[in-house]
């Protein structure tokens, strides 16, 4: 204890779904694994769902799944340091890129260890993240298809995680128009054209969408969690429980819901003012910020989260007595999962069936 569980069959179900959905489209699926610290049951479980390959972001996390005894396509999803581009091109099949520097160095890292690496160069379409700009495209390609020991695989772009730029027609089509562009100019057939991740399926949800030359979405959330990352809705058909939080209770007591003496800040910055319901069960879980976002976290029927510090997450039962050594099972967002799978004061538990 604590533990994170998750049931493999869930996940099944929500991996093989949306792979049926998008394969209606002509969309693959590349399977974010990197939430759950790249575990190889979960991997496993979503290339036998009919994901075509894995995606990760830390090179860590690839050298874990080849480990593994994983041998599918594995896209290193977060663009290389320059200081782990042979362990990059030793462990993964394909890297998504935006540097000249970076591409040169993999190049060089290549011929070296005499491998061929895939490069999916990611274009800049208004989120502000990773991505180059749309003018340079057709000249860091063209590098790219001049440098020894590259393969350049594709093309793709990242819409919605740092300012929530939502994936649409238009942008989608301004992605499938660099496509086309990029092919006439170099004269090359793009394998690949990645339109982004799980934010994209609402783009996909219309009567009749026009998805042109992309090809593949990277889905991380929506098959874990089972909801959509722009307004954190369900998706329909899928399950949303694939992963529960298990704690331990090491202290409940009846105390008054609002403290005494001198006020400041806590351990982690100022914290609102307490609203006086009397006194209350106030339960302590041995689990917190070290080992998970609390914010993230939706408590049993009966229990609020007042809050959390390193190791204790604080909960109100009301007037419920609940024993020391009472195990209590919490929902998790995508924050919160992200964290817990990466404690390592929390146990992965891969569950078949329900606990």
């Amino acid at each position: 204890m604590p533990r994170l569980e998750v049931r493999l069959d869930l996940l099944a179900h929500n991996a093989a779904t949306l792979v049926g959905r998008l394969a209606g489209h002509g969309i693959g699926v590349t399977a974010v694994t990197k939430a759950t610290l790249a575990s190889p049951d979960v991997a496993r479980v979503l290339l036998a769902a009919g994901a075509a390959g894995l995606g990760e972001s830390r090179v860590e996390n690839v050298e874990r799944l080849r480990a593994a005894g994983i041998t599918a396509p594995i896209t290193l999803l977060r663009a290389p340091m320059l200081s782990q581009v042979d362990r990059v091109v030793a462990a993964a099949d394909v890297s998504l890129n935006t540097e000249p520097d970076v591409l040169a160095a993999l190049s060089a890292a290549a011929v070296r260890l005499g491998r061929t690496h895939g490069v999916v160069l990611m274009v800049e379409l208004g989120d502000l993240r990773e991505g180059i700009l749309p003018a340079d495209l057709a000249r860091i390609a063209r590098q790219t298809l001049d440098r020894p020991g590259l393969d350049l695989r594709g093309i793709g772009t990242n819409l919605a995680c740092q300012r929530g730029t939502v994936p649409d027609a238009a942008n989608m089509d301004e992605l499938s128009d660099l496509a086309r562009s990029l092919e006439g100019d170099l004269g090359v057939r793009l394998l690949v054209v990645s339109g982004g991740n799980s934010a994209n399926l609402d783009w996909l949800r219309g009567p009749s969408p026009q998805v042109g030359r992309i090809n593949d979405l990277r889905l991380g959330e929506s098959i874990l969690l089972g909801r959509e990352p722009l307004h954190r809705q369900p998706i329909y058909g899928l399950h949303l429980d694939a992963f529960t939080l298990v704690g331990e209770v090491i202290e409940a007591k009846a105390k008054p819901s609002v403290g005494w003496g001198r006020v400041a800040q806590t351990a982690f910055g100022p914290t609102a003012p307490a609203v006086d319901r009397g006194a209350t069960t106030r339960v302590l879980v041995a689990l917190g910020r070290q080992d998970v976002d609390p914010d993230g976290l939706t408590p049993p029927p009966g229990f609020d989260v007042l809050g959390a510090s390193s190791d204790h997450l604080v909960l109100d039962a009301g007037d419920s007595t609940v024993p020391v050594g009472t195990l209590l099972r919490f929902g998790l967002d995508y924050a919160a999962l992200l964290r817990a799978a990466a404690s390592p004061s929390v146990a992965f538990v891969s569950l078949e069936g329900p606990a």
